[in-house]
């Protein structure tokens, strides 16, 4: 019997695939939004000459080509990567709390690149590794604390040692920052979470670990579907549980390190897009992973949208708009687990 054979037959194969059809159409429609909004709307037959037939002398088409197209690349692939590594942590850990910027991981990047550039050590190509060390020993600190007293590591005790951890985290940003206004002042923004102005070097460098991290995640779906399923039932599918986790661990620490490095610390998308994907395709997580790349994706460029265009010709930092949906979301999740 394989794990397909005992996943949860509570959507239908014709609902997923109608559901994924309308998520990448709906996708593609926040993109083309994204293009055309902003302190400048721009018409779609701008867009398209933009797109198709680019003449940067045109300085509408320059604004689309050089300004948006590069922000938008950005917030699908961060959107995707910490929508990913949320449902991998909820999925793995079985905790429905668990999700990047909850536990700390989010934070635990930030904080490793903040104390680089405070010592004045590291540049575009070692960021990403500082973000990943970081965002994995914040992880097991964690994992760690949570799993103090009876029960273990059970999900209520994980989230509250993750609140725990990112407020000294919270600490040590505010002692460097303080200690060092001056260079702080490109930090501050991006700590706030921001798709504005981003550097795409950052960004190229980051995006092969963001795609091995999206890779480990669609190889290992099957397998978390089946721990969903109980350790025994997991056990007797060939499922090693303690590798699984690694490996999940590993991609987790992948995405979140990548899209940190380029965005700084975005909230609440981890948390929030896996539950909205799993009301629409059940348990199966080879169905839940990419789901939830595609809607993160457009969560987050909707939410940038929102950023640019609710304050114009002043901006956002992105990290606020998700902020102010997801916290509301999250407080329900909790009132859901503590009744």
């Amino acid at each position: 019997m394989t794990a397909a054979a005992v996943a949860p037959a509570s959507r239908k194969p014709l609902g997923r695939l109608g559901g994924s059809a309308l998520a990448l159409l709906v996708l593609a429609v926040i993109a083309l939004a994204h293009l055309g909004l902003g302190a400048r709307e721009l018409s779609p037959g701008t867009l398209i000459d933009a797109l198709v037939a680019y003449d940067p002398a045109q300085f509408e088409q320059f604004i689309v080509r050089e300004l948006r197209l590069p922000r938008l690349l950005i917030a699908l692939t961060v959107g995707a990567a910490l929508a990913v590594a949320g449902a991998l942590m909820q999925g793995v850990t079985l905790n429905p709390l668990a999700a990047p910027d909850i536990l700390g991981v989010n934070l635990g990047a930030a904080t490793a690149v903040v104390l680089a550039t405070f010592l004045g050590v590291g540049g575009p190509g070692t960021l990403p590794w500082l973000a990943f060390g970081g965002a994995l020993v914040t992880s097991v600190v964690v994992y760690l604390i949570g799993s103090i007293g009876r029960g273990g590591a059970m999900p209520l005790k994980l989230t509250l040692a993750g609140v725990a951890v990112s407020a000294f985290l919270g600490s040590l940003i505010s002692a460097a920052h303080l200690l060092n206004q001056d260079g702080f002042d490109r930090l501050r923004v991006w700590l706030a979470g921001t798709l504005t102005g981003r550097d795409m070097e950052v960004f190229a460098t980051a995006l092969p670990y963001l795609a091995l991290g999206l890779a480990v995640a669609l190889l290992i779906a099957r397998q978390i579907t089946a721990l969903g399923l109980g350790a025994d039932v997991a056990r007797g599918l060939g499922v090693r549980a303690g590798r699984l986790r690694l490996l999940a661990l590993a991609s987790v620490v992948l995405l979140c390190g990548a899209a940190v490095t380029v965005t700084g610390p975005i909230g609440f998308i981890g948390l929030v897009v896996p539950h909205m994907v799993r009301a629409f395709v059940g348990l199966d997580y080879r169905w839940v992973v990419p789901l939830s790349a595609v809607t993160g994706a457009a969560v987050l460029t909707a939410a940038d949208i929102v950023a640019r265009t609710v304050l114009a010709p002043q901006e956002l930092a992105t990290g606020i708009v998700t902020a102010l949906v997801g916290a509301p979301v999250f407080v329900a999740l909790v009132r859901r687990q503590v009744h």
